[in-house]
């Protein structure tokens, strides 16, 4: 994060009790564009205020790494939700109505939020529909010219399936699997001689699996909370998507006799020109990245990857694509899908996707060689230089 960012305090903060668990939750609105900020809600067993507030300005970033001047859509600012609870326990429903009952007032005028870590769109609805709340979107209709048609956009795109996926699941990895391919093809990389390593088999990690599969690159490593499965021929990621178990568990009877069972954290250390940490946060960190010898890591998963070890990684060669562009797609998709960008199809969604990710990582890695500085850093420069296009718009002033 650039020194402005860094310093720049969030336009709201709130951190609630729960007055029937005790559990606290959060909401960071980094900053508001039009009186709106867009990000999800995450919920998982130790989530802190710190958490959320950089998860808020990073979606600040993204969304204005996204301005485009061509689109209807207008980037809003960054906000998130975070609950500290563990979204499988029996507490876990009624803490989540219980916060979004007590935030109703910026549901229904300023955060416009979805799924994140450990929460679905689908829960979150049924909440937001109890309150008499028109769903995650509800702010946005305000600014858009036809709102009923922008929910039937919306609806709409969240029933496409693609090989029996949903969607909206797929457009997160569309995007991820693009910035991977991006970044090998101006190391000049073949994809056919190209080797990946995915942690995390839920919908962001499988489907980024499955992109860069059909893409020819060799995903040659998928872990899970349960362990690593590595073969260095490649996995039948195909295969393995059909045969998933819940919670994005791969399913380790249907392995065939050239796959390796090993640790969890061992994927860090397989040979790969790509790792894709698409799961917790914080997974690569001091004590482990001396571990890698990748040449890129791309992060699909939020904050996968703390300051200290990215920072360390870069001084030996590792470049890290962050999360505020990697992981960028699946915001852009649902605002282009609302704003009427993108027709609420796969086929149209992906293309504009790859377009729009693979001319991101490119301006971000070029910026980054240019002014020695990380990824990270080049992609908030890029997005600082984007506000201040977005900042011209007559719609804005």
């Amino acid at each position: 994060m650039t020194g402005a960012a860094a310093s720049r305090s969030p336009e709201a903060s709130i951190v609630w009790t729960d007055p029937v668990t005790g559990r606290q939750a959060f909401l960071v609105i980094d900053r508001l564009i039009r009186g709106l900020a867009s990000g999800g809600l995450r919920m998982r067993e130790g989530c802190t205020y710190e958490e959320v507030r950089r998860l808020a300005a990073a979606m600040s970033v993204k969304e204005a790494l996204h301005h485009n001047p061509a689109d209807r859509h207008i980037p809003m600012g960054g906000a998130k939700g975070g609950i500290d609870c563990d979204p499988l326990s029996d507490e876990a429903p009624g803490v989540l109505a219980r916060f979004l009952s007590f935030i109703r007032s910026y549901l229904e005028n300023n955060w416009a939020t979805g799924d994140d870590l450990g929460t679905t769109t689908e829960a979150i609805e049924d909440v937001l529909d109890g309150l008499g709340i028109d769903g995650c979107i509800a702010p946005v209709m305000r600014v858009v010219d036809d709102p009923i048609a922008a929910r039937k956009r919306f609806d709409e795109a969240f029933s496409v399936e693609v090989g029996g996926i949903g969607l909206a699941e797929l457009v997160g990895g569309c995007g991820v699997a693009e910035a991977v391919l991006a970044a090998l093809d101006k190391d000049g990389i073949p994809r056919n001689t190209a080797t990946a390593v995915v942690q995390g088999f839920g919908s962001m990690g499988g489907a980024t699996a499955r992109f860069l599969h059909e893409a020819g690159v060799r995903v040659v490593g998928i872990a899970d909370v349960h362990g690593t499965v590595a073969n260095p021929d490649g996995l039948p990621v195909e295969d393995m998507l059909r045969d998933r178990l819940r919670h994005g568990l791969v399913n380790r009877e249907r392995l065939r006799a050239g796959d390796v069972l090993l640790d969890r954290d061992d994927w860090l250390a397989l040979q790969a020109d790509v790792l894709v940490p698409a799961a917790a946060s914080y997974a690569i960190h001091a004590q482990n990245e001396s571990r890698i010898s990748a040449r890129y890591i791309v992060e699909a998963a939020n904050l996968p990857v703390t300051a200290d070890a990215e920072a360390s990684l870069h001084k030996n060669g590792v470049l890290t694509i962050p999360d505020v562009v990697a992981n960028s797609g699946t915001n852009a998709w649902w605002w282009w899908i609302v704003f009427g960008d993108v027709l609420p199809e796969a086929a149209p969604s992906f293309a504009k996707i790859r377009t729009s990710l693979r001319s991101l990582v490119t301006e971000t890695l070029d910026l980054a060689a240019e002014t020695g500085t990380t990824p990270r850093e080049a992609a908030h420069r890029v997005a600082e230089a984007r506000r201040e296009t977005l900042a011209l718009r007559p719609e804005l002033s």
